[in-house]
């Protein structure tokens, strides 16, 4: 992202991660190479492999406006889809694998995923999730630290409003968000500690390299932090959405929560102290209960229904959204997706109404260019 910076719409960019598919067995299936090489005719280095052979992961270019970046997600998704079917496969969003023997999972070939083996080990056991990634351009890095403060209490909301993973592997986990139980799991993972200063930020990523935690500086895999390769603020916390609309949504509502949160930056204020140890409860309620249930408030600490705080984000970011042009095209999606339900309820709904778990894999088929 090398543009002029525009601070009321700021360039964003969505990089999502798909499982590859067996149309007959509905199994996740180890395609992802072919699927990639074929999808790259159009889409370039926009599509790429991922770390299992599963997966594959597609980006939009930097774009500004909510009608673009919608437009990018369709057609990142046709052709991804289109790509999929020519081999005889097909792609859907999911957080979790639904069906398939994915332990563990086939690693793709490469020297960076060989020493995160001989590092990490048997975490890889369960690496076959799928995540939606959002960046917002930020070329001032000195003051990306402390936007992602202002952003932390707010991650839980977001995996709320984008849990997709209620299934692993032909079994019904309880959780909305399968996958960040799962992710949690790994020694960089979840949000990161409060952040005083560009320089504490670079010291607290020195000494995890230096322990051994990490494979090299870019693998810092916290879910809210200053990109290690472009001028962004990368929010990574969510499931993949099931839908090119609720990844529109997400994007916007993740744009006007940097937007807002750097504005109070530039105002004097280094943002909460949000406990950790509340953040991970509200992490795991969150993952639990998805859009459905209660959530932890994440100024009181306090169990209330996740509307609730859902609705606290969208006011929280909503000057943000008017400035934007932004507010109309959210406030249209939060409403279809309150009345569709989250993505794992539709994935319970489709188990319910299609009968089996290989239906579940149809819906999501159908509904991934939605």
């Amino acid at each position: 992202m090398t543009a002029a910076f525009d601070p009321v719409r700021p360039l964003m960019g969505v990089e999502e991660e798909y499982f590859v598919v067996d149309p007959r067995t509905r199994e996740v299936a180890p395609g992802a190479g072919p699927v990639v090489r074929r999808a790259a005719g159009e889409l370039g280095d926009l599509v790429c492999t991922e770390i299992t052979q599963f997966q594959v992961e597609a980006k939009t270019p930097p774009t500004a406006g909510h009608e673009g970046l919608g437009r990018e997600l369709r057609r990142m998704r046709d052709v991804v889809a289109a790509a999929a079917r020519a081999e005889g496969l097909a792609v859907v969003a999911s957080g979790t694998p639904v069906l398939g023997d994915a332990v563990p999972p086939p690693i793709t070939e490469d020297p960076r995923y060989d020493l995160g083996i001989e590092n990490y080990r048997a975490l890889h056991d369960e690496q076959a999730i799928c995540a939606g990634h959002v960046h917002v351009h930020l070329p001032e890095r000195e003051l990306a630290p402390l936007v992602c403060n202002h952003v932390r209490p707010w991650l839980p909301a977001l995996i709320a409003l984008m849990a997709n993973s209620p299934f692993w592997t032909g079994r019904d986990t309880g959780y909305a968000g399968w996958r960040v139980l799962s992710w949690s799991k790994w020694p960089v993972a979840g949000p990161p500690p409060y952040l005083e200063s560009l320089e504490h930020y670079e010291s607290v990523v020195a000494a995890l390299n230096a322990s051994g935690a990490l494979v090299d500086p870019a693998t810092v895999f916290w879910d809210v932090r200053p990109s290690p390769r472009l001028p962004t603020v990368e929010v990574r916390v969510t499931d993949v959405p099931a839908s090119a609309r609720e990844s529109l949504l997400l994007a916007l509502v993740v744009r006007a929560l940097v937007t807002v949160s750097l504005g109070r930056v530039r105002d004097g204020d280094p943002g909460p102290r949000t406990p950790g140890e509340l953040l991970r409860v509200a992490y795991w309620r969150a993952a639990r209960d998805g859009l459905d249930g209660h959530g932890v408030d994440p100024h009181t600490g306090r169990a209330v229904p996740v509307a609730e705080i859902v609705a606290g984000l969208l006011e929280h970011v909503r000057p943000a959204l008017v400035d934007s042009g932004d507010l109309e095209t959210v406030a249209r999606e939060w409403r279809w997706l309150r009345e569709a339900g989250s993505g794992a309820a539709r994935q319970r709904a489709a188990l319910k109404t299609r009968g089996s778990f290989e239906g579940v894999v149809d819906d999501l088929v159908e509904r991934f260019l939605s």
